[in-house]
């Protein structure tokens, strides 16, 4: 049996569904995501690190798909954005995708003390409350500390309601993060009713399937793009693909002061991605 060695140390026997399943996530077919785990599992060896077997995954899936040439890891884009303003508006415009209508971030007052809330959702008849978490380290789980707070938090919210402190009639919670979350969190937040997303969290709802289901990608997909150019697209709100590829060029070299040949070619890099 082959070993794998994790982000954090620890081992873990090799899974090749695993090699699969992210090739399937990254638009290969059935028969390619075999292919490439197949040549993987030729070149195993005990110990392995799992930064290099995502290595091998993007190196032979180009030979199916050239424009990966262009991207990174998924999980590691979205750890890149910068949790305010960037990672906020990249919530906000998932949900809005899904369904919500979704408001910036403010304060509201709840019986004992004002509450910084990161959005107020509403769908259907619910408003919800969102709680958004961003983690730099993309291997950090979330922990039932987050949920504790949230829930602490809407019971003050819902008594400043009562009271007639504030105007807004909370009635569910939202985490949404970029992390997995830790199995403590999860069954925390199932027993309390508190609605999440997160890596792979629901299991069959993650945050990667709604990205990859509409190709709601992060601007920090793209492979060359530094954090300096980085900030000056999320300081005008551009935060995903699907924004860059809209917005004129014009319109954009004068907002931001990217020279018009580096947005070209980022634009064309981005129109390659979602095209696939």
């Amino acid at each position: 049996m082959i070993f794998v060695t994790k982000f954090d140390g620890r081992k873990q026997p090799f899974q090749k569904e695993k090699v699969i399943n992210t090739c399937l996530r990254m638009r290969a077919s059935p028969g390619q995501a075999r292919a490439v785990a197949d040549k993987i599992e030729s070149k195993l060896y005990d110990g392995i690190k799992t930064k290099e077997i995502l290595e091998m995954i993007f190196r032979y899936m180009k030979e199916y798909r050239p424009e990966i040439a262009h991207e990174i890891d998924l999980r590691e884009a979205i750890s890149l954005l910068r949790p305010k303003p960037d990672f906020e508006q990249f919530v906000r415009l998932l949900l809005k995708e899904y369904g919500y209508q979704v408001g910036i971030s403010q304060i509201v007052k709840g019986k004992c003390v004002e509450h910084e809330v990161d959005g107020i959702a509403k769908k259907s008849e619910d408003i919800i409350y969102v709680e958004v978490k961003h983690h730099f380290n993309h291997h950090t789980y979330t922990g039932v500390d987050i949920f504790l707070e949230a829930q602490a938090r809407l019971g003050d919210l819902v008594e400043g309601y009562k009271s007639k402190i504030n105007p807004i009639k909370f009635d569910k919670i939202l985490i949404v993060c970029n992390t997995k979350f830790s199995d403590h969190a999860k069954r925390y937040a199932d027993c309390m009713g508190i609605t999440y997303i997160g890596w792979k969290a629901p299991e069959e709802e993650g945050l990667e399937q709604m990205i990859e289901k509409k190709k709601l990608y992060p601007i920090t997909f793209l492979k060359d793009l530094d954090r300096r150019t980085e900030a000056k697209f999320g300081d005008v709100g551009i935060v995903l693909l699907k924004q860059l590829v809209e917005t004129d060029i014009e319109e954009l070299q004068e907002r931001t002061k990217i020279p018009k040949n580096r947005l070209k070619g980022f634009v064309k890099k981005a129109k390659e991605i979602l095209k696939k």
